[in-house]
C-alpha cells in the first residue's frame, strides 16, 4: 500500500514538472517573440540613425515613412507635393533671386562693370540706375514667361491695329502670340504673367454706337472675358487677378477696365492713356508709348534724322487740333504770334508737318481731352526735344528712363512765357538733350522681329518689374 501510495506521488510530481515547464516554455516563447519584434524594431531605427547620419531627410506619409537618401543633395528617392505647386514655389524662388540681383546691381558704382558689348546702352545719363536697369532686362531674359489666354474669337480678340493710330495694341499682340519671342509658355504653371489678350480698338470698331458715348457694350464684353477665363482657370482668382495684365491703347482703354474691380485696381494695365487724375496707378500699371505708324511703318522722313551738329531754323513747332484744357492755352499765346515759334491749328497745306519737326530746334506736345499723343514719339524720331505741356500725364517707360535728360516739362502756367524758357536752356545743355534724345530713339522703335531693348522689349520689361513687385501669401 505504502509503494503504491509513493507511486502516484511520484507520477503527480512527474505531471506537475511537466506543466511547469509546458507554461515556462510558453512564457518563454512569448518573451522570445516579443523581445525579437523590439530588436527588430531597434535594428529598424538604428537604420535609420545611420541613414540620417548621412544626410537622409525624412518625410511622414500615409503608407509609413519615405525616406530621401540624398549625396550632394541630389535625392535618390522622392515623395513630392504637386507639379503645380512646385512649379510655382520655383518661380517664386527665381523672383527672389532676381530681385537680390538687382539690388546687388543698383549699388554698383561703375556701369561699364555690369554692361558688356550692349550697343545700345551706352548713354547712363538716360536710365533712373543704369546698372539695375540693365540686370533686370537680363533677368527677364532669362526667366520671364507669359501665359496668354486661347479664349476669345478675332477681331476682338487675339487681333488688334498694327498701323495708323493705335498701332501698339495689335502690334504687341501679334509679337506676343506670332512673333519669334521666347518669353511665351503653354504651360500655365510656369508662367509669371497671364494676358488678357483682347483689343479695346476693335471692340470700339465693331461694338461701340457712333456718337452714343456709350461704352457699356465694351465693359459687358470685358467683364465676360474675365468672367470666362477665371471660370475656366484657377489663376485668375488665385491672385485676385494681380498677376494679370491687359495692353490698351485707346482712348477709352481705362473706362474699358472698369468693368472689373480687381481688373481695374489689381491687374496690370498697360495703357498709353496713363493719367493720374483718372485712376492710373504708377505701382502697379504701366504707361506705353503711343506710335502712330502710317501703313504700319515709322513715317520715312523720320527714319534717318539729320546729324546732331545741323543747324534747325525754328525754335519751336506744333500743329494740331483745339481740344482739351491746354490746347487753347497755347494757341491763344502762341498761335502766329511769332516767326521763330511755330504754332499752327491746322498746317497750311503748302507745309509738311514732319519737315517742320525735322526743322525744329523744340517740338510742343500739349495734351488734348486725353494725356497721351503719338507727337511725343514722333519727337523723339525726328530727333526734335520734346516739350511736355501735359498734367498727370505719367510719361511712358518712366520707371526706367529719366525723362529730363531728353525732354522739357512746362508748367501749364509758364505758357505765356513758352519762348523765354526754351531761350534759356543753353547750346551745351540743348546739344546733350539732343545727344540723350538720340539715344533714347531705340527704345521707342517697333521692329518685325521684335529686337532687344525695342519698344516691345521695353513695354514686357516694365510689365516684368510690376510682376517683381507683387507679393502674394
Amino acid at each position: 500500500m505504502a509503494s503504491l501510495v509513493a507511486s502516484v506521488l511520484s507520477f503527480c510530481t512527474l505531471v506537475f514538472i511537466v506543466i511547469v515547464l509546458v507554461l515556462s516554455a510558453g512564457y518563454f516563447s512569448s518573451f522570445m517573440s516579443h523581445s525579437s519584434f523590439e530588436m527588430v524594431r531597434f535594428r529598424r531605427a538604428a537604420s535609420l540613425f545611420d541613414l540620417q547620419s548621412r544626410g537622409a531627410h525624412f518625410t511622414a506619409s500615409s503608407d509609413g515613412v519615405t525616406v530621401n537618401c540624398s549625396r550632394n543633395s541630389t535625392p535618390v528617392k522622392r515623395k513630392s507635393l504637386s507639379k503645380g505647386i512646385n512649379k510655382r514655389e520655383k518661380l517664386k524662388q527665381g523672383l527672389a533671386r532676381s530681385r537680390a540681383s538687382i539690388r546687388r546691381a543698383a549699388l554698383t558704382q561703375g556701369f561699364s562693370s555690369i554692361i558688356r558689348n550692349e550697343e545700345i546702352l551706352h548713354q547712363g545719363d538716360i536710365y533712373r540706375n543704369p546698372g539695375a536697369f540693365y540686370q533686370s532686362y537680363a533677368e527677364m531674359e532669362k526667366k520671364f514667361k507669359v501665359y496668354v489666354y486661347e479664349e476669345g474669337e478675332p477681331p476682338m480678340a487675339h487681333d488688334g491695329p498694327c498701323k495708323e493710330m493705335y498701332s501698339i495694341e495689335g502690334r504687341f499682340i501679334n509679337e506676343l502670340e506670332h512673333g519669334t519671342t521666347k518669353f511665351r509658355t503653354s504651360d500655365p504653371d510656369r508662367a509669371h504673367v497671364y494676358f488678357l489678350p483682347f483689343s479695346v480698338t476693335l471692340m470700339v470698331e465693331y461694338l461701340y454706337k457712333p456718337l452714343s458715348y456709350d461704352t457699356a457694350p465694351l465693359q459687358r464684353y470685358v467683364a465676360d472675358y474675365v468672367k470666362m477665363v477665371s471660370t475656366r482657370h484657377p489663376f485668375w482668382n488665385r491672385t485676385s487677378g494681380a498677376d494679370h495684365f491687359m495692353l490698351a491703347c485707346h482712348d477709352w482703354g481705362p473706362l474699358a477696365s472698369e468693368a472689373n474691380p480687381q481688373l481695374y485696381n489689381r491687374s496690370i494695365r498697360a495703357l498709353c492713356n496713363a493719367n493720374s487724375s483718372e485712376g492710373f496707378n504708377p505701382q502697379k500699371d504701366v504707361s506705353i508709348p503711343e506710335l502712330h505708324l502710317c501703313g504700319g511703318y515709322i513715317p520715312t522722313k523720320l527714319r534717318n534724322p539729320p546729324p546732331l551738329t545741323e543747324t534747325r531754323p525754328h525754335l519751336a513747332f506744333f500743329a494740331g487740333g483745339v481740344h482739351g484744357p491746354i490746347r487753347p492755352i497755347l494757341l491763344k499765346n502762341w498761335k502766329g504770334r511769332d516767326n521763330d515759334m511755330k504754332v499752327f491749328e491746322y498746317l497750311p497745306k503748302k507745309l509738311d508737318y514732319y519737315s517742320l519737326m525735322l526743322q525744329s530746334k523744340f517740338c510742343l506736345c500739349p495734351s488734348g481731352y486725353e494725356v497721351a499723343s503719338p507727337r511725343v514719339v514722333e519727337s523723339i524720331y525726328a530727333e526734335c526735344i520734346p516739350v511736355i505741356l501735359s498734367e498727370n500725364f505719367v510719361l511712358p517707360l518712366s520707371d526706367v528712363l529719366r525723362w529730363e535728360s531728353f525732354s522739357v516739362q512746362v508748367n501749364i502756367s509758364d505758357i505765356p512765357r513758352l519762348k523765354e524758357v526754351l531761350r534759356s536752356i543753353s547750346e551745351e545743355k540743348y546739344m546733350k538733350l539732343k545727344e540723350n534724345l538720340r539715344a533714347v530713339r531705340g527704345h521707342f522703335m517697333l521692329n518685325i522681329p521684335a529686337k532687344r531693348f525695342d519698344a516691345f522689349h521695353m513695354i514686357l520689361h516694365s510689365i516684368w518689374l510690376r510682376r517683381l513687385n507683387i507679393g502674394f501669401s
